[in-house]
């Protein structure tokens, strides 16, 4: 009986940490713009945005939210960074037609960062 509450607490305490771990490694992350910028094939305001991403590092679909609706698509990759980010940027390309595109996000805290190749 002894044996069991150990095992039961150990359980526990094995899933709260692997859930922790989950919640960590969340495919999301915020960030702002100041100026217009197009991601994907969509021309975004400046506001304040989520990028969630997924599937392999190397291909990634990247969904662009404000308020909680998608707002934008892209695919693109994650990007190793060689240390964590101190802050949130947003890096930027200029465009023939004299608009920015988004080219990288680097959010802070983390060591990985999105780059956005294109529309979808």
């Amino acid at each position: 009986m002894r044996e069991s509450k150990y095992f039961a607490l150990l359980a526990a305490f094995a899933l709260m940490l692997s859930v922790g771990a989950f919640a960590k490694d969340s495919n999301s992350g915020n960030f702002d713009l100041q100026q217009p910028a197009k991601i994907g094939s969509a021309v975004l305001q400046p506001g304040h945005y989520t990028a969630e991403w997924s599937g392999s590092n190397d291909a990634v679909k990247i969904n662009i939210l404000q308020h909680g609706k998608t707002v934008a698509t892209a695919e693109g990759a994650v990007k190793q960074l060689p240390a964590k980010s101190p802050y949130t940027a947003v890096s930027m390309k200029d465009q023939p037609d004299n608009t920015k595109k988004v080219d990288e996000i680097d959010f802070n805290n983390r060591s990985e960062a999105l780059v956005i190749h294109g529309g979808m």
